[in-house]
């Protein structure tokens, strides 16, 4: 983690391992249907390259925190002096890591009426007058006490020891999906909600650096708001900020007239204290989105969740902007890489047809003798168990197959896309 130490940086996804393959002569896709290989000879997914560099794989190598960004907070670490900040930054990482989403107001009812129920059913009259007192015990006891983190300036300089580095290549990898899948695509504008320490605004210069030419950085924590613009300015108050055309806001701006080519929501949606209150975020996030949103969270299952949640009600149409209908789509579901633990979602605006649709590998690729399993998201948004062997599904799909990894996509049509056959009459429209 990023600390007085030294520069810190992170494997967010696995290396690349096998050796290179030999390329064959026909390098098409491969069509998984359950006890039958078909080829799509029209494809071409190969071309020139090797089969360890397919154009599903996705992974990033090392991700190092740029290096004005490592001494600025090591400056404002040596100037805070804060007494046990190594503890204080594991006993951060553990909270953050282990909290529950709030509990709901009716599900906190309906505990209720399951506990008093419980005690009438062994309740005498000299217990009735308890029952109440019982009832809230047990509730206290049972039910998780979700808090508010006010961030004062002692505390963000805590997340930024414990988050910086884990922040920076969580939404690095998110912003080198959409690099590696649509390098024509440059960003001039974008919205940070939630932006905390700005690690969404570095790994942003970074990726995009050249067209980017405004930040919005939204935070309700002034301290936040203060530490991430004196890590700009090399850790001080004064001087010129590294990054240019950043801005920022306590309160996030609900107007659809101005949309942000990219809109990131990193760690904040659990922030948030009620499933009304998310709701309504995403629902804003969505209307100033222009071409993406990403949303990540931590790799748990709140987290998890939490995304699910809001890529429900993006894509179930129930918050159109006047000014911009184009509906949603995922253009990449969930995952949880093996280093930095996170959660991800992009959703983006237009037509699904407009990516390429090949399934997501979600699970570790389990490499046995002569066979491969693959737990694959499909398009459609159901899961597939799928083994390839080179015998069944061409030796080219195969080796793709021994060299992806968690997070990859598979270059295959899966049975839900495969296109009509030719003795079929074409359905009407």
């Amino acid at each position: 983690m990023a600390s007085a130490r030294g520069p810190a940086y992170l494997l967010t996804l696995g290396r690349w391992r096998r050796g290179l393959g030999i390329a064959t002569q026909s390098r098409a896709l491969a069509a998984l249907v359950p006890g039958v290989s078909q080829v799509d000879n029209k494809s071409d997914f190969l071309g020139k390259r090797s089969h360890r560099r397919h154009p599903g794989i996705l992974q990033l190598s090392h991700v190092r925190l740029p290096q004005v960004l490592v001494d600025a907070a090591q400056l404002l670490l040596l100037e805070s002096s804060m007494p046990n900040m190594e503890k204080q930054v594991q006993a951060l990482t553990n909270y953050l890591w282990s909290r529950h989403l709030p509990v709901e107001p009716e599900d906190l009812q309906r505990r209720a009426v399951h506990l008093e129920k419980k005690f009438l059913e062994n309740a005498d009259s000299c217990q009735m007058e308890k029952l109440c007192g019982e009832v809230l015990h047990a509730l206290r006891r049972t039910t998780y006490h979700w808090q508010e983190l006010s961030y004062s300036e002692g505390l963000s300089l805590v997340y930024m020891a414990a988050r910086l580095d884990g922040g920076f290549a969580a939404v690095s990898r998110a912003f080198h999906e959409i690099q590696a899948r649509l390098p024509e695509f440059q960003p001039q504008t974008l919205m940070d909600f939630g932006s905390g320490t700005g690690s969404v605004t570095w790994a942003a210069h970074s990726t995009w650096g050249q067209s980017l030419r405004e930040y919005m950085c939204v935070d309700s924590s002034a301290a936040m708001l203060e530490l991430a613009e004196k890590l700009l300015k090399g850790g001080s108050g004064s001087g010129m900020p590294y990054v240019p055309g950043v801005f920022f806001r306590q309160f996030l701006p609900v107007s659809p007239k101005v949309q942000f080519d990219v809109v990131v929501s990193a760690f904040s949606l659990s922030e948030l204290p009620s499933k009304a209150n998310r709701t309504d975020v995403v629902q804003t996030l969505w209307r100033k989105t222009g071409h993406f949103l990403i949303l990540v969270e931590n790799g748990t299952k709140a987290g998890h969740s939490l995304l699910m949640d809001a890529r429900d009600l993006v894509l179930n149409g129930k918050e159109k902007s006047p000014l911009d209908p184009r509906p949603g789509f995922v253009f990449a579901p969930n995952k949880k890489p093996k280093e930095e633990k996170f959660s991800m979602v992009i959703l983006a605006r237009g037509s699904p047809e407009e990516a390429n649709r090949w399934p997501r590998i979600t699970q570790p690729v389990l490499k046995r003798p002569r066979h491969v399993h693959c737990h694959l998201c499909c398009p459609d948004g159901h899961m597939q168990h799928a083994v390839i062997t080179a015998r069944r599904h061409g030796r080219d799909l195969y080796r793709c197959a021994r060299v992806s990894s968690w997070g990859d996509r598979l270059p295959v049509i899966t049975p839900s896309e495969l296109p009509p056959s030719p003795a079929q009459d074409p359905p009407e429209s």
